[in-house]
């Protein structure tokens, strides 16, 4: 009460805070503050570590709480060269991974040498209507120091009116030693809610490589 009086009176006729507000003494008599948490913040919810992994699944916290989660892929390496990681959602908490899914795929690439560019829409990585699983990089390689690193956002997966839509962006070092950013989008085509990710390489395993899902806090 003390506090709330001593601010009160601290206050200029427009509703400003005055300097002598807030103070050392003021805030170390604050016991306790509520927990706030601002829209947009994002919250970290699990981090998986791939060590030979033939697949990484999140089973667990995808649900209403939030309405965007963001995937963090970094450093993900494979154990065949040439392959693409790739994800699908469940809609019966990870007991099957074939939700219909249309999208489209687009990439820049150059190389080390420096002798060849281009910008091209990536028909063959694409989906129409198909329970296949999604990629979402372009070809990894397999040497040392070849990876793959960057984001997918899904959106309302919990929501039971709408498809659930996603995108992806993602920095690749292609196993003929190009640079390659990919850029993906498109809709998980149900209704039903969506409460499990799964990803995994379209051939051989993710031999290394964190990723982290997060919740993104409503406003």
């Amino acid at each position: 009460m003390s506090i709330a009086l001593s601010l009160g009176n601290n206050l200029t006729t427009g509703g400003i805070f005055k300097p002598a507000a807030v103070n050392n003494t003021s805030v170390n008599n604050v016991t306790d503050f509520a927990g706030v948490t601002g829209g947009g913040t994002l919250v970290l919810l699990s981090t998986q570590t791939a060590s030979a992994s033939a697949s990484i699944s999140f089973t667990t916290g995808i649900n209403s709480t939030y309405d965007e989660y963001i995937f963090k892929f970094i450093n993900i390496h494979g154990s065949s060269d040439g392959y693409q990681l790739a994800f699908q959602g469940s809609t019966d908490g990870g007991s099957n991974y074939n939700t219909t899914i249309t999208s489209t795929f687009f990439n820049s690439a150059h190389d080390e040498a420096d002798t060849q560019g281009a910008v091209s829409y990536a028909g063959g990585f694409d989906l129409a209507q198909s329970t296949s699983f999604q990629p979402i990089t372009h070809f990894i390689g397999t040497d040392n120091d070849q990876s793959s690193s960057g984001t997918l956002h899904l959106f309302n997966p919990s929501s039971t009116t709408y498809v659930k839509h996603f995108i992806a962006d993602t920095s690749d070092y292609y196993y003929n030693d190009y640079n390659t950013n990919n850029f993906v989008a498109g809709y998980f085509n149900t209704t039903s809610a969506i409460n499990a990710v799964q990803f995994k390489m379209l051939s051989g395993n993710i031999d290394d490589g964190i990723i982290k899902m997060y919740g993104v806090a409503k406003s």
